[in-house]
């Protein structure tokens, strides 16, 4: 299926007069964690590519296991289990790959398959992620997988940007040749192939850059740089955030940075997004956000002690269930005023965003910029309090394609980051983001104490079956 979408694809441009020889680079992004098992013998078929026919029909053959797993698989506990125990435990594997055992992850998919399918494995010569895969069908030959979707694998030394021998045999056999070399995000790959110049008429002297995950690939069309924050408060809320020197946690993720070999990328995920916001709003202001910003307003900032944890399905980040409500003096509440309600909701998601944040090895810096996305970052209101809890300015930014903005921007930066050039240098003239809001003067010495007080409660509400009834 994604063989022939890329097909449809590039005959839609032909046919609607694109001029391909014009392009001079290009990389690409895909679903992260997903794999493609290449059958023995495809490579030689991938090698000789005739220009007559359409790749799908081509390559029908090539592969071991026909349905990829893809991110939305969570069938792998037994393995994750297993990894972990193989290396010592979850907080040790994060420590390694920047990950405890997720069952999405891509080692954790490979060992299930060499587990329930020994022959499959035994027949499949290569084993690209997606993004590594899509990259090798523009080369004709197997692309290495780049270390930032590397390490989205829970099999990369995320420090040393090598395979992890432990994982690797947690896994299954002989799997570091069937993975290939891992190299730099911004490496050139090699010129497109012949199939391409005969077929659609892409310059011999054009260049693939090496692919990398959807999410990284986000990160660089945001233009984020170091301390800087993106978050998008959708029905999930999702934090990318730059890091320098990352301690890897139990929530959460490190990857390696898909624009700067140096540094590193993390990713939080809260399931608890706008959903929530949206219940409270109907509840506590008429179902109106006019009314709901009007109520963040007339509250103080801190929210007289006030605080918070709304969860109505358990959490991912933390583990936790149930709404939680306590005052001032530490002593849980059964509810709360109406104003008080919608304050407490959203300076507690956000407290909990910048406390996770910093778990992981994140710090604000003096010139720390949130750049916020999703259907909340419309209401100025909830962006001061995201400014306020941060310290930081708030701007938003047109992330449409975020992630095929960033391919592109990247491709431009493979061209010449071997002389050191920054993509931040590279894309100086792209459009910059807007400034919503800055923070409440003092909020800073408000929140400070809060959020001392938020994790040390935190604590007390993290998941137990006993307390699941609200997410049933």
């Amino acid at each position: 299926m994604w063989v022939k979408a890329l097909d449809m694809i590039l005959e839609k441009m032909k046919s609607s007069g694109f001029n391909f020889s014009h392009v001079r680079a290009f990389s690409g992004a895909g679903q992260q964690h997903g794999s493609v098992y290449w059958k023995e013998g495809a490579s030689q078929i991938l090698n000789n590519l005739s220009p007559d026919l359409p790749l799908h029909q081509l390559l029908k053959g090539c592969f071991s296991v026909s349905d990829s797993p893809v991110w939305m698989d969570s069938s792998t506990t037994t393995q994750c289990l297993s990894l972990e125990k193989a290396v010592g435990g979850a907080q040790h594997l994060a420590n390694i790959s920047g990950s405890r055992a997720c069952e999405r992850f891509t080692g954790n998919q490979i060992a299930k398959i060499y587990s329930q399918n020994p022959e499959v494995y035994a027949q499949t010569e290569r084993i690209s992620v997606v993004s590594s895969f899509a990259a090798s069908l523009f080369l004709s030959a197997y692309a290495p997988i780049d270390y930032c979707d590397g390490s989205g694998m829970n099999l990369l030394q995320i420090c040393d940007k090598i395979w992890s021998t432990a994982c690797l045999n947690a896994c299954a056999p002989g799997l570091e040749e069937k993975l290939g070399p891992v190299v730099p995000s911004s490496s050139i790959l090699g010129s497109v192939s012949p199939y391409y110049i005969q077929r659609y008429g892409f310059s011999p002297d054009c260049k693939v850059v090496a692919f990398t995950g959807d999410n990284p690939a986000s990160l660089a069309g945001m233009k984020l740089e170091e301390g800087d924050i993106a978050i998008s408060l959708g029905t999930s809320d999702t934090l990318f955030l730059w890091i320098k020197e990352p301690t890897p946690a139990l929530e959460g993720h490190i990857f390696c940075n898909p624009v700067d070999s140096q540094a590193y990328m993390a990713l939080l995920c809260f399931k608890n997004g706008s959903l929530i916001r949206e219940r409270i709003r109907d509840g506590c202001a008429s179902g109106s956000w006019d009314e709901f910003s009007k109520a963040l307003k007339c509250t103080v900032v801190g929210n007289d002690g006030n605080l918070g944890f709304y969860f109505d399905v358990i959490e991912i980040t933390p583990e936790a269930v149930g709404i939680h409500r306590f005052n001032r003096d530490n002593n849980k509440v059964p509810d709360f005023p109406k104003e008080v309600e919608i304050r407490a909701l959203i300076e507690g998601q956000f407290m909990a965003k910048r406390i996770h944040a910093e778990k992981l090895g994140y710090k604000i810096m003096p010139r720390t910029r949130i750049l916020a996305t999703g259907g909340a970052s419309y209401n100025k209101e909830i962006l001061q309090v995201l400014s306020d809890v941060f310290s930081a300015p708030v701007y938003t930014i047109d992330t449409a394609n975020s992630a095929c903005l960033g391919c592109a921007y990247r491709a431009i930066h493979g061209l010449v980051a071997e002389t050191s050039v920054s993509l931040a240098e590279v894309v100086k003239l792209a459009p910059e983001p807007k400034l919503v809001v800055t923070p409440t003067v003092g909020a800073d010495q408000i929140y400070q104490p809060l959020l001392k007080r938020y994790a040390e409660l935190e604590q007390k509400v993290l998941y137990s079956p006993i307390s699941s009834h609200r997410a049933e």
